[in-house]
């Protein structure tokens, strides 16, 4: 609904020029006439018309429908003795802008049905009037037809727009947060170890640098090495934010396999098209995390990924031919499983895995098309 003051309607297809003349035009119908009680009820009517018609911005419940019912009267009065029609027009404009079903269809079809009426009736009361101006009556009609119509469907697609530019809002505020909770994550699982263990072996260093200076050096060689590694891990992490592809991790993967002797086997194609650059970082995350695991706690010698990309999905299983989960009652507590689950459910990818003479780990995202400009 417009704001109280707003009295001529905009965005309704008809210049701002064309409503100052439909309220200048009643004078000219009230004037037409001879008789002086006349023009005094015609002005009167005009003048509460208007006074109504801003009032009716501001009712609610019950009240819309009576201001609406008395500007419908007018308008009848003023069509049948007046040969004005062109109120109908500010009511049609009114009515379209009625949110509630019900009452927008009980509105309009009351206003088009008396409207309709006031015209026929018009035409053999004010007969010369309305020949006169048949055009514009005509327009008219159809204006009160299809006016309500247009504005009331136009409000209801502004407010799905709306609430789709809410959603997506929401959805980019829950993208924020969650690369702020992977954040916090991995700097966790990637400093926060090593720090401790740097704390750690700098005491003792500082404790034995007097007592066993050979023991001493040895830890501070050690902590020289952590401090490596966790560098190394940090620049790893800062390049994973800036939105690693899944076609860039193969390598990477290959790389750390390769390292671990383990035999690598890759089947499907890793370049996805127009998949979101969020969705193939959240996959290639997962895949790194995967291929860690076979690293560090498979001890598999060989180790095989397929990427399937249908319409419906993308899958990606990860097999190794290792001992196996050992835990299996806690198997999405641990090794970073939990955080591959989180990550996945926000994409509405699910994290499968079936353990026994190996592991074979699935991860599977619904295939979503990004648009292209």
């Amino acid at each position: 609904m417009q704001k109280w003051y707003h009295i001529i309607p905009k965005n309704t297809g008809l210049s701002i020029y064309a409503w100052i003349i439909f309220c200048i035009l009643p004078f000219y119908f009230i004037f037409r006439t001879s008789g002086t009680l006349e023009i005094i009820f015609g002005i009167l009517m005009i003048l509460l018309f208007f006074t109504v018609y801003r009032v009716s911005f501001l009712s609610e419940g019950w009240t819309v429908y009576l201001s609406v019912g008395i500007e419908m009267v007018i308008s009848l009065v003023m069509t049948v003795l007046l040969g004005y029609v062109y109120f109908a027009l500010f009511l049609a404009f009114y009515i379209g802008n009625i949110q509630h079903k019900t009452g927008f269809i009980t509105l309009y079809v009351v206003h088009l049905v008396t409207t309709i009426a006031a015209v026929t009736i018009g035409f053999f009361t004010q007969n010369d009037i309305f020949l006169s101006q048949l055009p514009f009556i005509v327009f008219s009609v159809i204006g009160v037809m299809l006016l309500p119509l247009t504005i009331y469907f136009r409000n209801k697609r502004e407010a799905l727009e709306s609430q789709l530019e809410a959603a997506n809002q929401k959805l980019s505020q829950l993208v924020v947060l969650e690369e702020r909770q992977r954040i916090a994550r991995d700097l966790h699982d990637t400093l926060g170890q090593k720090l401790s263990m740097i704390g750690l072996k700098s005491d003792l260093a500082g404790k034995l640098v007097d007592v066993k200076p050979d023991r001493a050096k040895n830890e501070i060689n050690d902590i020289h090495q952590i401090a490596r590694t966790a560098l190394k891990e940090v620049r790893e992490m800062v390049s994973d934010m800036k939105g690693a592809k899944l076609e860039d991790e193969i390598p990477r993967v290959q790389e750390m396999l390769k390292a671990a002797r383990i035999d690598f086997h890759v089947e499907g194609n890793p370049e996805l098209t127009n998949t979101p650059l969020f969705v193939e970082n959240v996959l290639s995350m997962c895949l790194k995390e995967a291929v860690t695991n076979v690293v560090k706690h498979s001890e598999a010698s060989s180790c095989t990924i397929i990427i399937t990309s249908s319409a419906e999905e993308i899958l990606i299983e990860v097999h190794d031919n290792g001992i196996g989960m050992v835990n299996k009652k806690n198997i999405y507590a641990e090794n970073g499983l939990q955080g591959m689950r989180e990550r996945l459910e926000f994409v509405n990818g699910n994290l499968d895995i079936k353990t026994g003479n190996g592991t074979i780990l699935t991860i599977q995202v619904p295939k979503v098309i990004q648009r292209t400009k």
